[in-house]
């Protein structure tokens, strides 16, 4: 630890301390009518500097700025395909910046659109970068994060088994357990929360999120696997000022959502955010006698604050989740005991508080700053599955110390630092007791070279010392490299590694009658992740049509296998012996077809194979393939915006159940099917109505649970679950805002 005061002191000595100037601003076009028209996704970089951004879904821009008495060194670039490149001299004096860039080639009878954009890559990252705004969320009820998804091609939500109502998403045709979930670059929703932890992030709340494929940078440590999710809350200093969001639906949910923000002054905010959800609606549209969803209600809280000054910013807040679910037979009363005699029944009651506090500190050296960020959570579970009891508690803190310059010419660039996590779990099911502890320091150093016109590369490394497993590396490269300025080709490859469990991560396995076996001592996971993409974007009759293919491939080199397939009766849980591997290939076009009428057309290919009971073979309940096609029209000043979108989704493998008795036997694989989702937005001055409608085409699976008629029978399993199991559903929303001044 002396060592690592000493390394961090002297690089402070050596780069010295000091104010950068923080610059903002907004970047707009001319719509030849004499309205300034904000421009989405605009490049903007300094000349002689890594540090970059791009404009938001408003125009609006930050960027950690200079305070050098060298003119080069102040020259701010905006940059943006079919425009005009501009260099503007930023002074210390300057603020609020506007800046309007003139189209490349002027046309007659060019018509501007000013629609903004829901969903675009990223110009800058190096790292494949979706940034999915607040204008796509609205295109969906989005009620909260497993439902943000709808019109993502790349990312896959399903039901984890047929009672609980517990969701898992996929990406790269992988569980979402090799997925990192992150809140504001924090590490979040793992352990106990995976099952329903997308529940606890509510739509109205968020800003916006990003998704990346392949394994990501190595700041945020070694366990992205298959690609990163990383969600932005609204902010204290910029959000609104009161929104409300009500909702509900044909199947009885009902919510409730509502932030405010206020500016206390120049310098400090605060936010407060509530939600409220319920159903307490029985239905059995299948008449298996099980409910088609869980009953539940959940109260989710929290408030952050924000300080904002020259040198130092800092931002804290505080989160609690209560949660109530009941599933199970229809006729089950949370108050029956867990008798054979009784109602089959489900009981989760989840208690989650979490608290972060981020702090940073602006050097006067450019592109020079130091960040510690701090995270705990405490989740506790009690939940009965039909004759089975498991209670857990996870206790986890997560710290990150980041230190970021340059070397000599202000084109390379590191980051630095040192990180700790730590997680505790303790686990009792019926009589036996589990428990598991996590300390792992660990160490960290990310090069970057950039040529802003051309060439993007970052090499990073990362060693943690894990108290269990031992001290192991974690290697990662992504380059971007600019064929033409229309066409971007990116790579990476990078190792990645993560602890399983298999409990506390797969709560659909106690829906079930299965004994659960774990067979001798489980490794650490580890896999190593490929990936190549390119991006072309292309004027075609004045309006810029965007192709992006990409292939990424994820071989596992020990892996956690939960193996359903060997015993009927059981589930087997063992070390990979043999081969693992993900192969996911993605093409995808975005357009505005006419004036306000965009379209998002995709295709995914998943080839998810592993070796289970000593054969290869491909992995269950995982689909084929994936297509999607999003429709979203806008009229004229968006009074009216209509909303469509298919999803159409291969067949794959069953788990074998040639061992039970006929009548509880299911197929080996399971077919396509469609899936269409509509809505309909009308917009006043400050509110918003919508209603919509999902499956409409009323697609559901067939007897998704087996031996419904005994479930404290040996056959009982309500895990097998690969389609929808409610039919159509409708439902109403209104949303209510009133901006800051």
């Amino acid at each position: 630890m002396k060592k690592l005061v000493l390394f961090f002191g002297f690089i402070l000595l050596f780069h010295g301390l000091g104010y950068a100037q923080h610059v903002s601003g907004k970047v707009f076009e001319d719509n030849g009518m004499g309205e300034m028209v904000p421009l989405v996704g605009v490049n903007i970089y300094w000349a002689h500097n890594l540090l970059g951004t791009t404009s938001d879904a408003d125009g609006g821009f930050e960027i950690e700025g200079v305070n050098s008495q060298e003119k080069d060194r102040q020259m701010l670039i905006f940059s943006f395909v079919g425009y005009q490149k501009d260099t503007l001299r930023v002074q210390e004096s300057m603020s609020n910046i506007e800046v309007i860039l003139a189209a490349s080639r002027m046309l007659d009878g060019v018509e501007v659109s000013a629609r903004e954009s829901g969903s675009h890559f990223s110009r800058i990252d190096p790292i494949l970068t979706q940034n999915i705004s607040g204008a796509e969320l609205t295109k969906a009820a989005c009620c909260n994060l497993s439902e943000s998804f709808e019109t993502n091609a790349s990312v896959d939500v399903s039901y984890s088994d047929a009672v609980t109502g517990a969701k898992q998403i996929h990406l790269l045709g992988l569980a979402g357990i090799y997925s990192q979930i992150m809140t504001e670059n924090i590490p979040n929703f793992y352990g106990l929360s995976n099952s329903f932890g997308l529940m606890y992030v509510p739509g109205p709340w968020m800003e916006s999120i990003q998704v990346s494929k392949g394994t990501a940078a190595v700041v945020n440590g070694y366990e992205s696997i298959s690609g990163q999710i990383n969600v932005e809350y609204k902010k204290p200093d910029d959000s609104e000022k009161l929104y409300l969001n009500v909702f509900g639906d044909s199947y009885g949910r009902l919510e409730g959502n509502f932030n405010t923000a206020t500016k206390l002054n120049d310098k400090w905010s605060t936010m407060l955010y509530g939600h409220v959800s319920n159903n307490q609606q029985k239905d059995d549209h299948n008449g298996d006698g099980f409910l088609d969803h869980p009953l539940y209600t959940q109260y989710n809280i929290l408030n952050r604050w924000k300080y904002f000054g020259e040198r130092y910013r800092t931002q804290f807040g505080f989160q609690y989740i209560n949660e109530d679910r009941i599933g199970g037979q229809t006729d089950y009363d949370k108050s029956d005991e867990p008798i054979i005699t009784n109602p089959y029944g489900i009981n989760i009651k989840t208690r989650r508080t979490q608290a972060f506090w981020k702090n940073g500190i602006v050097f006067s050296r450019p592109a020079t700053s130091l960040g510690f960020i701090n995270s705990y959570t405490w989740h506790d579970q009690e939940s009965m599955f039909g004759l089975r009891d498991y209670n857990a508690t996870q206790n986890s803190y997560y710290g990150n110390l980041i230190f970021q310059s340059y070397l000599g010419n202000s084109r390379h660039v590191y980051s630095t630092g040192v990180s700790y996590r730590y997680d505790n779990y303790d686990e009792t099911m019926n009589d036996s007791a589990f428990s598991l502890m996590e300390s792992v320091p660990g160490i960290f150093y990310q090069y970057t070279f950039t040529n802003p016109e051309r060439f993007t590369f970052i090499a990073g490394i990362r060693v943690d010392f894990h108290n269990v497993y031992g001290t192991f590396y974690t290697p990662r490269v992504h380059a971007k490299y600019n064929l033409t300025p229309k066409t971007f080709l990116r790579v990476s490859a990078g190792k990645g590694y993560r602890t399983a469990n298999v409990l506390a991560e797969n709560i659909s396995l106690l829906a079930s009658s299965r004994r659960i076996v774990t067979e001798g001592n489980l490794n650490q996971e580890e896999a190593w992740n490929y990936g190549v993409n390119i991006i072309h974007y292309l004027l075609l009759f004045n309006r810029e049509l965007t192709l992006s293919a990409d292939f990424y491939r994820t071989d596992f080199i020990n892996q956690v296998i939960v193996d359903v397939d060997a015993d009927a009766s059981q589930i087997r849980i063992y070390n990979l012996d043999g081969t693992s591997y993900s192969n996911s290939f993605q093409v995808e076009a975005s357009y505005e077809l006419v004036k306000n009428l965009d379209l998002v057309a995709a295709f995914r290919i998943n080839d998810v194979n592993m070796t289970i009971d000593n054969e290869l073979q491909r992995k269950p309940l995982v689909h084929k393939y994936k297509g999607l096609v999003n429709l979203s029209y806008a009229t004229n000043f968006n009074i009216w915006q209509f909303d469509f979108t298919t999803q159409f989704n291969g067949g794959g493998r069953l788990p074998s159940t040639t061992a039970n008795p006929p009548e509880y036997q299911r197929g080996e694989t399971f077919p396509a099917y469609t899936i269409v989702n509509a809505q309909v937005t009308k917009y006043f001055r400050k509110w918003s109505i919508y209603v919509g409608g999902e499956n409409l085409l009323g697609f559901t699976q067939d007897n998704p649970i087996v031996a419904a008629d005994d479930p404290f029978g040996e056959y009982f399993d309500a895990s097998m679950v690969w389609a929808p199991i409610m039919g159509r559903k409708f439902y109403l929303g209104l949303r209510f805002a009133i901006d800051q001044n």
